[in-house]
């Protein structure tokens, strides 16, 4: 690979926005530039590093290589944020991207959203993701950091425990008058994403293989699922935090004794960032007194 040179700083913030545009035409609007420059910039990336760096799709995408270097524009984006208030001797908006799973963030997760409002300068942008793909984020430089079920570190970056998420199997009082008619194969279940295995992963234990057949919904709202449950749409599992009220209120139903734990781990940039920091603070905050 030849030596990167650093004019390359304006190349490095084209690739940002081309990925971030999804086309060598959206980059160039927001830029003010010319499609060809944009085209010229990336091929000079290329060029500096030696390898293809932008697969030429509809939307773009990123090679392995693109991947880093998209991660590093970002790290470049946030350090010249963070000097530039040093400099100025103020706090500016310095955004913050997150990637968290929606039943973290419907639970644990919220006190961090306190935390750092309380430190007003730093905006946030949270990216909601299931906790097993939540990684992939982590990998194209999307976000900073994520919370994962995942704990072997992505390159650059630390893998920091945060504790266990538990789940009930829960459904209504009129599901599981149902279930005990009918069993676990026809019962009509709810997933808040194409990603959510976890109900399969509660059939298994029960040795069951869902019936093709039977009706699955998808809510992909933390708070939706829950009233998808009490209206009788569907069975899932639910953190046991959320479901713990409902099912003393007799709304929802516990279908088994069966508990799912998750470990959680926090991701991020191995990166020295006063930000960073407060970010990662109060995350494990929350988790010290939200997760098992």
């Amino acid at each position: 690979m030849s030596k990167i040179n650093f004019m390359i700083a304006r190349h490095m913030d084209t690739l940002l926005m081309v990925v971030d545009e999804g086309t060598f035409e959206g980059a160039a609007a927001r830029l003010g530039i010319s499609p060809s420059a944009v085209s010229q910039r990336i091929r000079a990336l290329e060029s500096d590093v030696g390898r293809v760096v932008v697969r030429r799709t509809t939307p773009v995408g990123v090679t392995d290589t693109g991947e880093v270097l998209v991660q590093a524009a970002r790290k470049m984006r946030l350090l010249e944020a963070e000097t530039g208030d040093r400099l100025r001797h103020r706090v500016s908006e310095r955004p913050v991207t997150v990637g968290v799973n929606a039943d973290s963030l419907g639970t644990w997760f919220r006190p961090v959203l306190a935390e750092v409002a309380r430190h007003g300068g730093i905006g946030l942008q949270l990216l909601v993701e299931d906790e097993q793909h939540s990684l992939e984020m982590l990998r194209r430089g999307d976000v900073m950091g994520v919370v994962t079920a995942e704990k072997t570190p992505v390159p650059g970056c630390v893998a920091e425990t945060l504790g266990t998420l538990r789940y009930w199997p829960v459904g209504s009082p009129g599901l599981a008058r149902q279930l005990s008619e009918t069993g676990w194969a026809h019962l009509p279940a709810l997933v808040i994403s194409d990603h959510d295995r976890m109900t399969d992963t509660v059939l298994q234990l029960h040795g069951v293989r869902p019936d093709p057949g039977r009706r699955v919904s998808r809510i992909p709202s933390f708070e939706g699922l829950n009233d998808a449950v009490t209206a009788g749409l569907g069975w899932t599992v639910v953190p046991v935090p959320a479901a713990a009220p409902f099912v003393a209120e007799g709304t929802m139903v516990r279908l088994s004794d069966d508990v799912t734990e998750v470990p959680l781990y926090w991701q991020r940039w191995r990166l020295e960032s006063e930000t960073l920091a407060v970010l990662t603070d109060a995350v494990h905050a929350a988790a010290a007194v939200g997760l098992d």
